[in-house]
């Protein structure tokens, strides 16, 4: 079980782990009743621990966004404690920006996902668990993470400055996550409205059109053209109909988001999304972005 087998890495590397008592149950395909993860969610707001984990995505967080306690979350947070996750975790994460301005948590591994990943499947180019991903949440852990990069894909190099031009955006809020939970909550009360802020985006098993359809979704709603950069992470786990797309994939998308925002900077390749290698993202703290055609950094303080 993937959820056993993290359990057992992140103790191999040190890490001190405390199950809640409700991490096992289940309800119909959720972790639990609604309330039973609601108070599950509430004791780990009380527990003081160094870090809270989802221990998987899917769908549910969504269900408990009104009556979730964000005021304990919050605090929390000011205390010391990091919340990490990904994919549905992304609902909480949004929701906490409106509902506790100031407080931020991060994007970042699973327990059963990441830290559970069989090592039975690594290659020799893939060990699993991720080196990356466990030095990236070691480095948020002891407290001397301060930023992260990646080389941008060769496609995108051409467009990443203006003339060779250092690129640099100061002091901007990053926020997002998974597209598909960030484009269910518009036109709610926990969605949260930045301007001026860099935008970081990823999804799984979404055929190119249902990627484009989300993100026109953003751009119609007006919610793209507010931002100075937005960053497209791992887009995995689809498969094109042969015959049917007909060369319409993930790049089309990419460079007909480009075509209708000129003036802001898109960049691809970050490594965040449902995959083994994964950085750390503060989700609701400004940022500094840098990009010298090939390289993108990200500091925060």
């Amino acid at each position: 079980m993937a959820f056993r087998r993290g359990v057992r890495r992140l103790k191999s590397l040190g890490y001190d782990v405390e199950l809640d008592p409700a991490c096992l149950n289940h309800h119909q395909r959720f972790a639990g009743t609604d309330e039973e993860r609601l108070n599950a969610i509430s004791r780990a707001a009380d527990s003081k621990a160094a870090a809270v984990l989802i221990s998987r995505g899917g769908y549910g967080l969504t269900r408990l966004l009104p009556k979730l306690p964000y005021a304990a979350i919050g605090k929390s947070i000011t205390s010391g404690t990091r919340w990490i996750g990904l994919s549905d975790f992304t609902a909480l994460q949004l929701a906490l920006m409106t509902q506790q301005p100031g407080a931020h948590t991060w994007a970042g591994p699973a327990v059963g996902e990441d830290f559970g990943a069989d090592p039975s499947l690594a290659t020799a180019n893939q060990p699993l668990p991720d080196d990356i991903m466990e030095a990236c949440f070691q480095d948020l852990i002891s407290g001397v993470g301060e930023g992260a990069g990646w080389r941008l894909p060769h496609s995108d190099r051409l467009s990443a400055t203006v003339g060779g031009e250092l690129v640099q955006i100061e002091n901007a809020m990053l926020w997002g996550g998974n597209l598909s939970i960030l484009v269910s909550l518009l036109a709610t009360p926990y969605f949260p409205t930045v301007h001026d802020g860099i935008l970081f985006l990823e999804d799984v098993a979404e055929h190119p059109y249902r990627i484009e359809r989300n993100l026109t979704q953003l751009l119609h709603s007006g919610v793209l053209a507010k931002q100075k950069a937005i960053l497209l992470g791992q887009f995995s786990q689809y498969r094109l109909v042969k015959g049917y797309d007909r060369g319409f994939n993930m790049k089309t998308i990419v460079n007909r988001l480009k075509n209708f925002l000129p003036d802001i900077k898109i960049y691809t390749g970050l490594p965040f999304g449902h995959v083994p290698t994964k950085i750390m993202l503060p989700v609701g703290l400004p940022v500094n972005l840098i990009c010298d055609r090939k390289d993108v950094v990200l500091q925060w303080k």
